[in-house]
């Protein structure tokens, strides 16, 4: 009996300090049981082993040039899909496929993704996003998540606003954040206002082809755009983006270009602009069908709004668009309807590089001003179409009625939030379970790590009362995420053979080294826990070359089993790169250098991974 004594005593402390530790006593008695009204935060974050989350969080991933994905509600990082610069760790930009996608960049700003859309709802299929630094565009296959084409933009500077994209995504839009000349020529910026230009681009995806395409841009007046939403509905031809500096500055921008006590929505008909192009209305610029609002007219207005706005968000119904001018402490509520008659009636109130102003009056719906807020940036909307708004000065997230303009409630978050997400918050048919806050600063949130802190994202219950459940840091830097129902998207297990791929070879006995010239190209295969590369070869996991051939290494991942990965690299030759199961990929080179230079798997793929190595022999010249 004695025995059963410590194991006791055991067991009630563990109880005790487990109770301690995790339950939340903040408004429960002690007899209050787990239900769904009333679960600690840590129960409403924990998915147990062998469950997954319900949803997922696609964040940007800002200067790294990457993409970020989170499970939600666990909050737990799942994965990082390398898109607009290298990745050591998979070879994405080692690799030909992917180093010709990166067009020789090696850093990317990702910036606003978007899903694909089907009748305004997240169909699943593709992610897009866009590089700010380079001016690039980007979609992301969601069976594999990873890259599939790049496309460089013309004619633009930094698509900061976009992607986003039209109801049934016919287009992907890229406005731009800065104002060049058309080609970027030189141009002196004295003659800013006459020669300078905003691009916005309609970009067309082949689902087929997996091929981005630009279709026509339009030439907008020299100022700054930022956020962009599409319609939805009775509005789903249209779409609407916001402007700052329309001042035209140039210098000292933080001042010069918030002198106007209103800035501009520019609000379009993407199916009109479409026609004018179908009608050879538009000019050609560097191989681009662009339109020029000041010559061709129609399908493009303008809208006052509270100066230096951010976002500009659609509601679940289409009916509305709220923006929100971040150095005026208000939202402002506008109707599609109102703007579609103010159209039809000529109501307008001038004109503005040549472009119709709508007056303010007769589209505006309401103003919002929540009490104490300050710095309104983006907002986001639940299944019941209440709006969410991120106030980034006063470090909280506001919860109002758009048809009313009441303030419902309010949490605050750490600290500065920029975007939110909410769960399919930009859809027709939003969940209004979960909201993320994206704060661009953690302050006394995490461990230091020194002078620089990261980023952070914060859980919000929005079931019922706002409660922040779940903080996670995040890598620089997310200026806006999607989150989808988990079930949307079905990923593939394995890459399937591939019979039309003529580098790809499935068995040992088609391994081989063919020499022509001094270009050497290798079909090999990597499996548990080997390389072939020629099975006639004395050595087959071998690659004997000369100094200064042009080398060609198409490896192909026969281990037809999900998770089994295997890697390829070449010591002191500074390459690497991954191959996926069923996967073919090609690795080109130079052999410059004379010498041994072991091969091996770099990602851990079975109990004998140590063992899946070889050599690559360059013989010196004579």
């Amino acid at each position: 009996m004695k025995k059963w004594i410590p194991i006791a005593s055991g067991l009630l402390a563990g109880f005790v300090a487990a109770t301690i530790s995790f339950a939340d006593f903040s408004s429960s008695s002690n007899h209050d049981v787990a239900s769904a009204g009333n679960k600690s935060n840590a129960e409403k974050v924990y998915v147990p082993f062998g469950k997954k989350d319900d949803y997922y969080l696609f964040a940007s991933g800002g200067h790294s040039g990457q993409m970020f994905i989170y499970g939600v509600p666990s909050m737990r990082k799942i994965r990082t899909i390398p898109v607009f610069s290298p990745d050591s760790a998979t070879g994405y930009g080692f690799d030909e496929e992917t180093k010709k996608m990166m067009g020789g960049y090696t850093w990317g700003d990702l910036h606003h993704p978007a899903f694909s859309e089907t009748n305004g709802d997240y169909d699943g299929k593709w992610m897009f996003a866009t590089d700010v630094g380079n001016s690039r565009a980007a979609v992301v296959d969601l069976k594999t998540f990873t890259t599939k084409d790049i496309i460089k933009v013309p004619n633009t500077a930094g698509p900061h606003c976009a992607a986003f994209v039209t109801e049934n995504t016919e287009y992907m839009f890229l406005p731009t954040r800065f104002a060049v000349p058309l080609g970027q020529k030189y141009e002196s910026l004295d003659d800013y206002s006459s020669k300078y230009r905003g691009v916005m681009s309609a970009v067309t995806f082949d689902n087929q082809k997996v091929k981005l395409n630009v279709a026509y841009q339009v030439a907008l007046p020299p100022w700054s755009y930022d956020l962009s939403d599409a319609g939805k509905k009775g509005s789903k031809d249209w779409a609407v983006m916001t402007t700052y500096n329309t001042e035209e500055a140039t210098t000292t921008m933080e001042v010069n270009a918030s002198q106007a006590d209103r800035d501009y929505i520019v609000l379009f008909n993407w199916k009109e602009l479409a026609q004018m192009v179908k009608d050879g209305k538009y000019e050609d610029v560097n191989g681009q069908k662009m339109i020029f609002p000041e010559k061709q007219k129609g399908g493009i207005y303008l809208i006052p709004v509270a100066k230096s706005p951010h976002g500009v968000d659609v509601s679940p119904d289409g009916k509305y668009f709220i923006a929100s001018g971040k150095l005026a402490p208000a939202m402002t509520v506008f109707s599609f309807e109102k703007a579609f008659k103010a159209i039809e009636n000529k109501q307008f109130a001038g004109e503005r590089n040549g472009i119709p102003i709508l007056k303010y009056e007769k589209v505006m719906e309401r103003e919002v001003n929540p009490e104490n807020a300050l710095g309104p940036l983006h907002t986001q909307f639940d299944d019941k179409g209440m709006a969410y708004t991120t106030m980034f000065i006063s470090s909280e997230i506001v919860k109002w009625d758009p048809k009313t303009g009441k303030t419902l409630d309010r949490v605050p978050v750490q600290y500065s939030p920029g975007h939110s997400v909410a769960a399919e918050g930009d859809t027709v048919a939003p969940d209004g379970k979960w909201l993320v806050a994206l704060n661009k600063i953690a302050k006394d949130s995490y461990l230091s790590v020194g002078p620089s802190h990261p980023e952070s994202m914060q859980l919000i219950d929005i079931s019922g009362k706002m409660k922040v459940v779940q903080s996670a840091p995040v890598d620089p830097e997310p200026h806006y995420a999607q989150m989808i129902k988990a079930d949307k998207i079905k990923t593939i297990n394995v890459y399937p053979k591939d019979p039309n791929n003529k580098d790809a070879v499935y068995k040992q006995s088609d391994t081989k080294i063919v020499r022509k010239g001094n270009e050497v190209h290798v079909y090999g295969i990597a499996m548990r826990s080997r390389f072939i590369f020629d099975h006639t070869a004395k050595r087959p996991d071998t690659i004997e070359v000369n100094q200064g051939d042009h080398v060609f290494i198409h490896l192909t991942n026969i281990d037809f089993d999900e998770d089994i990965t295997h890697g390829f690299a070449i010591n002191d030759y500074d390459l690497n790169m991954e191959v996926q199961p069923g996967q073919t990929n090609t690795m080109e080179l130079t052999a410059d250098k004379a010498g041994t230079f072991p091969l091996y798997c770099t990602n851990f793929c079975s109990a004998l991974h140590q063992e899946m190595n070889g050599y690559f022999l360059v013989k010196p010249k004579q």
